[in-house]
């Protein structure tokens, strides 16, 4: 097989569910799954068009996505793919939602598409040749002290009300330059990779969601962990993405507000 030809396919595929997915913004019919996840005809549409040209080129490979019209062979090679991260801002009509689609060999991450149709902004990546912006090559960015840095983070649509990632924005926030929650997290990953966020963590991610923008990130210089500092996998537990030179300060900072430590003060009403 010539892996050559996975990146030129995965981009193409990238970029035709990306118009599909800009033909239903704005009049898109909003479904729920379960209580609180959105899904949409466009979520369906996207993912019925990436995965059945994957299925179609590579009947061996396995592929995972979101909506479950994936395949399980007992293949080295397995696709991650999300038709439309971000369904929320979709279907709020926020343009801020991408098409992504990863390939891992043997659980390594070869190669990463995230394509960001209302900017047309599209961020590639395949293993040792370097990372992508609309064909310019990215790096992350040389900020080295959290203080200075932009972070994000998300929040899951279940258990919401509950959610601890709050305690964390909040001292975040408070300590760097600022926190952002944008909605997807492979936009946040690729952000990341080409200098716009010094760092972006979140808990409870799936393999579709991070896959090919870890790709990205990896390959534009930055590093990854979980929250404690140790191994990530894909859609494991809570992760932690940097420009490197920061990742070391946001772990420390990670352990103290795990602990329920309120490094930064919070005024009262009175103080503001």
């Amino acid at each position: 097989m010539n892996n050559a030809d996975f990146l030129p396919f995965a981009s193409e595929i990238a970029r035709d569910a990306g118009a599909l997915l800009l033909q239903h913004f704005q009049r898109v019919a909003v479904e729920y799954k379960g209580d609180y996840d959105i899904v949409t005809a466009a979520d369906r549409a996207s993912e019925d068009l990436v995965v059945g040209r994957l299925k179609s080129r590579y009947p061996s490979h396995s592929i995972v996505a979101e909506e479950g019209t994936g395949v399980d062979r007992d293949s080295e090679y397995v696709w991650y793919v999300d038709p439309l991260d971000g369904t929320t801002n979709f279907a709020h009509n926020v343009p801020v939602f991408s098409v992504s689609i990863g390939l891992e060999k043997n659980g390594e991450r070869i190669v990463g598409v995230v394509y960001d149709p209302s900017r047309d902004e599209f961020f590639t990546a395949e293993k040792g040749s370097g990372a992508y912006l609309n064909n310019r090559r990215i790096k992350v960015s040389t900020i080295a002290t959290a203080e200075a840095g932009l972070f994000a983070s998300g929040f899951p649509a279940h258990m919401r009300n509950i959610d601890g990632n709050i305690h964390y924005f909040h001292q975040i926030s408070a300590l760097t330059h600022g926190g952002r929650r944008f909605g997807s997290a492979a936009l946040d990953l690729c952000w990341v990779a080409c200098g716009r966020l010094e760092g972006f963590w979140e808990f409870g991610l799936k393999s579709w969601d991070v896959s090919a923008g870890l790709a990205i990130n990896a390959e534009a210089g930055g590093r990854v962990t979980d929250m404690a500092g140790g191994p990530y996998r894909s859609g494991e537990g809570h992760m932690a993405a940097t420009n490197g030179l920061v990742h070391d300060e946001m772990l420390a900072l990670f352990a103290r507000i795990s602990r329920g430590e309120m490094i930064a003060h919070t005024p009262s009403v009175q103080e503001l």
